[in-house]
């Protein structure tokens, strides 16, 4: 029984050999999908340095302000006064900061916007080259299979 068992392994190999495939297509769109990925990954980081700068900035000139506030005063008026400064000096410097984000945003946006349209297009022209290249090969394949 074991010596009328077939070989799979034999078989497959004999299939995928008639059937002629080029892994060029493949490696292609690897290496396409990988240098994507490499141009996101570098708007991704330097998108998170620039926040990382902002949010540094911002917690400086808080952390400015607070000694200011902190500090002791002869009049109590004085302390309601610093506050009010205080409060009004954070709501104009959040707005800035806000803003900077804003733009970090926005550029990241524009640049993964024009990243991906320019990868689909690089994928449509493979994918399209891949098809006829297929085609071709099948094309030939089915003459010489009906030539036999």
């Amino acid at each position: 029984m074991a010596a009328n068992t077939a070989d799979y392994t034999k078989m497959m190999k004999d299939m995928m050999g008639a059937m002629p495939m080029d892994t060029t297509a493949f490696t292609d769109m690897f290496k396409t999908q990988a240098a994507v990925a490499e141009k996101m990954s570098k708007v991704a980081l330097e998108a998170a340095e620039k926040s990382t700068e902002v949010s540094t900035k911002w917690t400086k000139e808080t952390l400015a302000k607070a000694g200011d506030l902190s500090t002791a005063k002869e009049d109590p008026a004085d302390y309601s006064k610093a506050m009010t400064d205080f409060a009004s000096a954070s709501a104009e410097t959040a707005a800035e900061h806000v803003a900077a984000f804003a733009e970090i945003a926005k550029k990241v946006q524009m640049d993964t916007v024009e990243l991906l349209m320019a990868a689909g297009k690089d994928m449509q022209e493979e994918t399209t080259a891949a098809v006829k290249k297929a085609t071709d090969t099948a094309t030939k394949a089915t003459k010489a299979a009906s030539a036999k």
